[in-house]
């Protein structure tokens, strides 16, 4: 594959890769924990989100301005994104698990002009105590919010034909937001013709997804990856997508696999672990599956060896970022290179580099590096030009990660760079866990990293050092995670606290965290 096939044409909208499978085939399914189930066509799809963004336009949206969804599993979700891609507003993905304080910041950083929400998660909003000057509209849906419009009246009698917005390539599509690990999540820009170049590389190469397959990818709306997989690669593909909204459960997802004929499955490892740790694993029946894969943290080669050996499916191994595209994957396994990252799908693109940016020779170890003439790629940070030329060099994006490639290019993890933590597929920075903590009036100092765990991946665990007078206790542990939760996001809060007397730190100043991960 060259570059002109990823290359979008001057006039795209992300919008009709979807529109162009209009037809009474059904595109989703959902399911609950009830065990009903709910369908939509093709073209009810399309022509639900025409309505919508008919009265979004109405209301008074324009081309470029800033939407933040939240939202959930549902059907609604997924019109919701078509409608807004179609009216060329940029989406900001927002997941249900942020809290006021994530969400002010999203909101001002991002000047989103209006908020989607499911009406559970309309609380969080109306929470925010910080200015958001330019925030004009706050639509609900599911039922009627005091204070906020309804998605159902602006849609009820609205035309069932949209003509989409004229947009070119460059112009933005999404604004996703990323942990850091030493200052406030950065807001990662991608383009329609982003959109363009993810659908001829992750969607064909990796997830294997073709118009007759039934797909089930279970991220979660808020995440990038939720843009990746669930929505555009299984609906750019013309597939039918399969949804369960309720919680996870080892048996309860092998029971939906077998009994829905998934043929498609992506998820994450941790996922993945629990479901090989049962032990009567083997009486389901996955003879549908013809592709499992990976992504968002190493997988270990027993839960591969499971389902390798219960049901013959060859769990395959992805890597992306936020700001990509899947840049890395095993697709043809070969049983020696298991456990490896697996290949760059497109290899003129993808290579390992010094901080400099030069390629470094096979078998040493230097960061992993996308070629910034590389379509998939996000555009920028948005109004962070420093972060966006510090992340570069040379003709390269540093994405951040360690590897070391064999003479075959088979890349294989060594790490981070920086301290992100990834845990059960969630990345984490760890300044916002350590700035929650800092707002507790026990806690004089803090420094967080990840602590290995065979279910997780990771789990985050903060060292904590309490003001003078404070006495450590299991209720102060306790009392520390709940604080953490309550001012951000609940995945984030430490499941591990250590009391210490001092952080190991620098003659600078700077505080040791490999000293603290190495304890």
């Amino acid at each position: 594959m060259d570059l002109h096939t990823l290359l979008a044409p001057e006039r795209y909208n992300i919008a009709n890769e979807i529109d162009q499978h209009v037809s009474s085939k059904t595109a989703l399914i959902l399911e609950n924990e009830s065990g009903e189930q709910q369908t939509i066509t093709y073209s009810e799809l399309v022509q639900k989100a025409n309505q919508l963004a008919n009265g979004l336009t109405k209301l008074g949206l324009e081309k470029g301005d800033r939407v933040i969804v939240m939202s959930t599993r549902l059907i609604e979700t997924y019109y919701i994104y078509l409608a807004c891609l179609k009216a060329g507003l940029v989406i900001s993905p927002a997941s249900e698990l942020l809290r006021a304080k994530d969400l002010s910041y999203r909101i001002n950083h991002s000047e989103a002009k209006a908020v989607i929400a499911y009406h559970p998660f309309t609380d969080e909003f109306d929470g925010i105590t910080d200015t958001t000057p330019s925030l004009q509209y706050k639509i609900a849906f599911g039922e009627t919010v005091p204070g906020w419009l309804l998605m159902k009246d602006m849609m009820a009698g609205e035309p069932e034909k949209f003509t989409t917005v004229d947009t070119s390539k460059e112009d933005y599509a999404f604004l996703a937001y990323t942990s850091g690990t030493t200052a406030m999540p950065k807001g990662v820009v991608h383009s329609h013709g982003w959109g363009y170049a993810h659908l001829r590389t992750a969607a064909p190469k990796w997830l294997n997804i073709t118009a007759g397959d039934t797909a089930w990818a279970t991220a979660a709306p808020g995440w990038q990856k939720w843009v990746w997989s669930p929505f555009l690669s299984i609906l750019g593909s013309g597939a039918t997508g399969f949804i369960y909204n309720g919680k996870f459960s080892p048996h309860k997802y092998l029971e939906l696999l077998q009994n829905n004929k998934i043929n498609v499955l992506c998820c994450t490892p941790t996922e993945y672990r629990m479901m090989a740790k049962l032990e009567d694993i083997k009486e389901f029946n996955l003879s549908s599956l013809h592709t499992a894969v990976s992504a968002g943290e190493a997988l270990n080669r027993e839960v591969i060896d499971v389902f390798q050996t219960n049901f013959g499916i060859q769990i395959r191994d992805g890597y992306g970022q936020t700001e990509s595209t899947l840049l890395i994957a095993n697709l043809n396994v070969d049983s020696e290179k298991i456990g490896s990252m697996g290949k760059p799908l497109l290899k003129e693109f993808i290579e390992v580099v010094d901080q400099e940016g030069h390629p470094v020779p096979v078998n040493e170890v230097g960061t992993i590096a996308v070629r910034r003439d590389f379509p998939a790629l996000f555009k920028l940070y948005y109004k962070n030009s420093e972060k966006t030329k510090e992340a570069v060099r040379g003709e390269y994006f540093l994405t951040g990660d360690r590897a070391s490639k064999d003479e075959e290019n088979y890349f294989w993890f060594q790490g981070r760079n920086d301290d992100v933590i990834i845990s059960s597929g969630y990345t984490i920075g760890p300044f916002e866990v350590e700035d929650a903590l800092m707002k507790h009036p026990s806690v004089k100092e803090c420094a967080v990293v990840a602590y290995p765990d065979p279910i997780r991946g990771n789990l985050v665990k903060a060292f904590v050092v309490l003001k003078d007078g404070t006495v450590e206790s299991e209720h102060l542990v306790k009392e520390l995670q709940q604080f953490v939760k309550n001012i951000t996001a609940p995945y984030k809060y430490p499941r591990k606290i250590e009391f210490i007397d001092s952080l190991p730190k620098t003659d600078s100043g700077k505080i040791k965290r490999v000293d603290l991960r190495n304890r």
